[in-house]
């Protein structure tokens, strides 16, 4: 049995339908590697905030000023984008994400993502 997930849209989303092209999309900006390795290592939901903080550090500018870009940047950009793509479900009004595929089927382009920087 393949594991379902939802989009943005609520329409449900198996993981075999998520294609390699949406896949190397999603992987094209750093901060949605960052967001997607992240959230591969968390067992639940996490708060928008903390993905932002731990963004902010990855790219060596804690700020808050850089911290405020960065939740903008990932509630504008980046989340829509991967939530179309069917990898993370985001609720806006808990600001709570988690990542809606296996987290093994995106492990070999967290690896390559990884190896290139």
């Amino acid at each position: 049995m393949t594991p379902k997930t939802r989009n943005s849209q609520g329409a449900e989303i198996d993981d075999a339908d998520v294609s390699s092209t949406r896949l190397f999309r999603a992987f094209a900006e750093t901060r949605r590697q960052y967001a997607l390795g992240y959230l591969a290592q968390k067992p639940a939901a996490i708060h928008l905030g903390d993905l932002a903080e731990y963004i902010a550090l990855k790219e060596a500018t804690p700020t808050y000023d850089r911290y405020q870009r960065i939740l903008v940047d990932l509630h504008h950009q980046h989340l829509p984008h991967l939530c179309d793509a069917g990898l993370v479900q985001y609720d806006e009004a808990t600001e709570r994400l988690e990542l809606a595929v296996d987290r093994d089927m995106i492990a070999p382009y967290l690896d390559l993502a990884e190896a290139g920087q």
